[in-house]
């Protein structure tokens, strides 16, 4: 009977974990690249979709800019009711207190003080700086993807290293208690292999641990919404390994590079040309507008038959109109000071950042030149750590060398291990980082 239980459970529990497996998004299930998970990120990541709704919102600002240039149509109706003695009339005639009129009227600025061609430049200039904004967002983004994609590979190869670490110092526990069952060694041997492996082995777990984080960490950049009846180890399969090929570009090439493709910079470009064209705006206060203006009305005749309502006069309209504001109370003054102050603090802005773009090169290529000279350096440590093992190995068994020998010779492997992961992790990241500090990737996104 408790056979019979324990097969229906297994079962059940093999049919639930089918049907998950059936619900489960395709990503899943199938092997992820790099370049994959940037193409999702593309098309599902929650900061590049609020960027591309900016974008879109930006693109009616555009319009709203370009408006104030464009004729204007007009049209108009009216239909009053007035008491006869509030109506002026000439002797002996009776006007009529009811009375209608509509029109459509179309209005052209001709000139408005330079407004209308800065209004055309400055709906230019949003559109490129909004464009400018959007490949911001979605160099960092991708900047981060790429990131996350190399954590998990290194959380990986971690738990690789630590499980080699934590068996190879278990198989040094288990021939310290065969020598000691022997009598060839005392017992105190076998208790620092057991502490040697009990120390290892919160290595591993934080590996673990850090590994199911880092694939969390991939899947909320990607977009993903996982399904509830995934656990805490999201089974992301990435293809990728890291990338130990050499890239040689020299510093003022790459200053030079970024200064030309940096989208920040093209940002703050084209907020300076908007501030220069709004200095344009205000000082049109000083200066006449023209206005054009044509139509066509229908209103109700005053004398023939007034009270006829019926009875429509109508006809073509056409004339223009100037004015011109002779002293508005110091307004146009004050906008004009505060248009050249903000022109002023956004040339400053745009110098700042530029100095702070080279900051970024120089420093992330200092990082980038610190990590290929640690892969380079941990090239032979790994072979150099395995043949000191073998050798204290050796020493031990001939009764030369002591126990502490073998155990720093295999603490001292795995840490050549893992400082050979952490090298290869951080030279792709440096890489990564100052790809996107001279703007490699920016032709990619435009």
């Amino acid at each position: 009977m408790k056979k019979l239980t324990l097969l229906s459970l297994l079962v059940v529990t093999a049919v639930a974990v089918s049907a998950a497996e059936t619900n489960a998004p395709a990503w899943l299930s199938r092997p992820l690249s790099q370049a994959d998970c940037i193409n999702i990120a593309l098309a599902q990541n929650a900061d590049i979709l609020k960027a591309k709704s900016d974008l879109k919102a930006s693109a009616g600002v555009v319009v709203q800019t370009r408006a104030v240039a464009l004729p204007t149509l007009q049209a108009s109706s009216q239909v009053k009711h007035s008491e006869p003695q509030a109506i002026e009339s000439f002797p002996n005639s009776t006007p009529p207190n009811n009375n209608w009129n509509s029109g459509i009227q179309i209005v052209q600025g001709i000139y408005e003080g330079g407004k209308l061609i800065a209004a055309i430049q400055a709906a230019s200039a949003t559109k490129r700086q909004s464009i400018a904004q959007y490949q911001t967002q979605v160099a960092d983004t991708l900047l981060a993807v790429r990131l996350a994609y190399y954590d998990v590979l290194l959380a990986a190869q971690q738990i690789t290293v630590n499980e080699a670490s934590v068996k190879l110092l278990q198989k040094e526990l288990d021939d310290q208690q065969r020598r000691y069952d022997a009598g060839t060694v005392p017992h105190f041997n076998v208790l620092r292999a057991e502490v040697a492996v009990a120390n290892a082995k919160p290595n591993l777990f934080h590996a673990r641990s850090q590994y199911r984080i880092a694939k969390n960490v991939l899947s909320n950049l990607l977009g993903y919404n996982l399904p509830r009846e995934v656990l805490e180890d999201i089974p992301l399969n990435l293809t990728d390994s890291f990338d130990t090929a050499p890239w040689d570009i020299i510093l003022p090439d790459a200053i030079q590079q970024a200064l030309e493709r940096r989208t920040e910079l093209q940002d703050l470009r084209e907020q300076v040309e908007l501030q220069r064209l709004n200095i344009v705006n205000a000082k049109s206060g000083y200066k006449p507008t023209i206005q054009a203006f044509a139509g066509y009305g229908w209103n109700n005749s005053q004398f023939v038959d007034p009270g006829d309502l019926s009875y429509t006069i109508h006809g073509w309209n056409a004339g223009g109109q100037l004015t011109w504001n002779i002293f508005d109370g110091a307004l146009t003054i004050g906008k004009v000071q505060q248009a050249k102050a903000l022109y002023k603090k956004s040339q400053t802005e745009l110098e700042d950042r530029s100095r702070q773009v080279e900051l970024n090169v120089r420093t992330s290529y200092s990082d980038y030149l610190e990590a290929r000279e640690v892969l380079d350096s941990q090239t032979k440590v790994q072979e150099q750590a395995e043949e000191a093992l073998r050798e204290a190995n050796a020493r031990f068994d001939a009764g030369t060398g002591t126990q502490l020998d073998v155990l720093d010779a295999e603490t001292s492997l795995t840490q050549a291990r893992t400082t050979q992961v952490q090298a290869l992790h951080d030279y792709d990241a440096a890489r990564a980082r100052f790809e996107r500090a001279i703007g490699a990737e920016q032709a990619s996104v435009k």
